[in-house]
């Protein structure tokens, strides 16, 4: 007897957001311009074959500037830097793009607008994560890092004092509504973003898993193992009750997951290219028929510009 068919429900949206497309679309024009070694302090974005595509076309990732040859071009990742990574780079002369997801970027601009109002300013974020390392590091006067609404209690902050909030990108509301209700109730007169300025993708994304989860059996993200906004939705779809799996690519599948299952649910984390979802479902369709469905959801249609100016630099692609 064959096997039955296999319902394939993809999230609407998933994959790239506008700042991981951007951030590549820097590093692919560097490359247009300059020619090879192009260097980037981090991962671009968090994906290995995002990655390793860049590397094959004459990429360097690097973790430190120090490892980076005097004059090279330097291309900052879409998490961010701190303040002192930018001027460092400076010092040593380096020609740099930000390729800074301007989201990021507005978070760096609304910490140092509490900070300059002399407010102690809370970053809600995991530590670690290198857009909250950036974040940390452009904020005047530092931040205080909280992740769990039981950090607000031991905030070494003085009762009556002016505090403000700020929240890593890849968290959305429903992420740190119980951190910043503990905020709120220990300093009241906390000040905060407004809520349309949390990252549009982050929010679709997670949106998208919960409509996804109410009609699946299982759940399958791709996404890489370091990347905060994949593991996400593989944890939301945990909490909902249904098996979540992360998967790097379709070589990651088990094929066990799909014993008696008969409709499985696909989504993937903003920094993870449509080709990865391809290859997923093409082997979904080796095991058995499919039935592919997409899950109506936010049509995204956000785009960031380019640079204005990309830096003179002597060397040009020849």
């Amino acid at each position: 007897m064959p096997s039955p068919v296999l319902k394939v429900i993809l999230a609407q949206p998933r994959g790239f957001c506008a700042g991981v497309t951007r951030a590549i679309d820097i590093v692919e024009k560097a490359l247009e311009l300059y020619g090879p070694p192009i260097y980037v302090r981090h991962e671009i974005v968090h994906n290995k074959r995002v990655v390793e595509s860049l590397k094959a076309k004459g990429v360097i990732f690097v973790e430190e500037l120090e490892e980076i040859p005097q004059g090279e071009v330097t291309i900052f990742s879409a998490h961010g830097v701190a303040a002192t990574v930018e001027e460092e780079a400076a010092r040593r002369g380096l020609p740099v793009i930000d390729a800074t997801c301007p989201l990021v970027t507005k978070v760096h601009n609304e910490g140092g607008r509490y900070a300059s109002k002399g407010a102690h300013v809370v970053l809600i974020g995991h530590a670690g994560h290198p857009e909250v390392e950036g974040t940390m590091g452009r904020v005047p006067g530092g931040v205080h890092l909280v992740t769990r609404p039981k950090d607000v209690e031991t905030l070494d902050i003085p009762e009556g004092a002016e505090v403000a909030y700020i929240t890593q990108t890849t968290l959305s509301t429903d992420d740190t509504r119980a951190v910043i209700e503990a905020l709120k109730t220990r300093f009241p007169q906390i000040m905060g973003p407004d809520v349309r300025d949390i990252c549009y993708a982050t929010q679709n994304r997670q949106m998208a898993v919960r409509k996804l989860a109410k009609i699946s059996e299982i759940i399958l993200v791709v996404g890489a193992k370091n990347s905060s906004n994949s593991n996400r939705l593989r944890e939301i779809g945990l909490e909902l009750g249904k098996p979540s799996y992360l998967l790097d690519d379709a070589n990651g599948l088990d094929v066990s997951w799909l014993d008696g299952i008969m409709a499985v649910g696909v989504t993937a984390g903003a920094s993870a290219p449509d080709e990865l979802i391809d290859e997923l479902i093409a082997k979904l369709e080796t095991l058995r028929s499919i039935d592919l469905k997409i899950l109506d959801g936010v049509e995204e249609n956000v785009s960031f510009k380019m640079p204005e100016k990309f830096p003179d630099v002597a060397r040009r692609k020849a």
